[in-house]
């Protein structure tokens, strides 16, 4: 049976999260607006302390993967921090000029944690990779734990057979998480490609009023019925009980 991860924003995300009973949830900021950046110490402690393993997104900017050895030093800071903070594990991702994993740049990230004690996810950098093939050959010797992606495809559902043949490729040796565009009634056949886990950000808007300098007025937030719908999906059988 597939897992279910929740990309998550804030402590009432990992709270619902834990209602339903999720494997872990990935913790990141601003995830709608830029695809997710590294959050703040304060809220990895706040979202650890609500009791479900927690993996942070180390992402330093917006926009590509390939990194400078500045953003590499702050990479390293923010990944000791995280773990520091209580995180169980660490989600990131580098990439040469040419696409390719940058072998060098994610060995060094892994190389400020201890690996037997903290999961590595990389991310879905992978999926602007050409051969992900070889792409995953890369991550297995890095010992990364598992790889999000989406097979490549704008979402999962697009992606369905490249995913059955990440699969099928990493044979056990690394874990495939599906995720990207994932919609509650595509959750069947995602998990249907074998893949270890599904991850959603499960997201909704709460409109607010916005003022000079603060931006749009909405922020978004993590939607208890999409979390329950996902995990149901999933046939995970939470028991709720966190304010509903």
């Amino acid at each position: 049976m597939s897992a279910l991860e929740l990309a998550v924003q804030d402590v009432r995300g990992a709270q619902i999260a834990l209602a339903v009973r999720a494997a872990r949830v990935e913790l990141c900021a601003a995830l709608g607006a830029t695809g997710g950046l590294t959050p703040s110490y304060g809220l990895i402690e706040a979202v650890v302390a609500v009791g479900v393993p927690v993996h942070v997104l180390i992402r330093p900017r917006a926009g590509g993967f390939v990194y400078s050895a500045d953003e590499m030093a702050v990479i390293c800071r923010d990944t000791r921090a995280a773990v520091a903070a209580g995180a169980s594990g660490i989600v990131i991702g580098a990439l040469t000029e040419t696409s390719a994993v940058d072998v060098d740049a994610m060995r060094s990230i892994i190389d400020c944690i201890d690996p037997s004690t903290v999961e590595v996810t990389a991310h879905r950098a992978v999926d602007v990779v050409p051969d992900r093939n070889v792409a995953l050959d890369i991550l297995v010797d890095l010992e990364v734990t598992r790889v999000l992606t989406s097979g490549g495809a704008p979402t999962c559902a697009e992606g369905l057979a490249e995913l059955g043949t990440l699969v099928d490729h990493a044979a056990g040796r690394i874990q495939i998480m599906a995720g990207g565009g994932v919609r509650i009634p595509d959750i069947a056949a995602i998990a249907a490609t074998g893949v270890d886990a599904i991850h959603l950000s499960a997201r909704a808007i709460v409109e607010g009023s916005g003022g000079p300098g603060g931006g749009s007025g909405g922020y978004e937030v993590t939607d208890r019925e999409i979390a329950l719908s996902a995990a149901s999906a999933l046939d995970i059988h939470g028991h709720p009980t966190i304010g509903w």
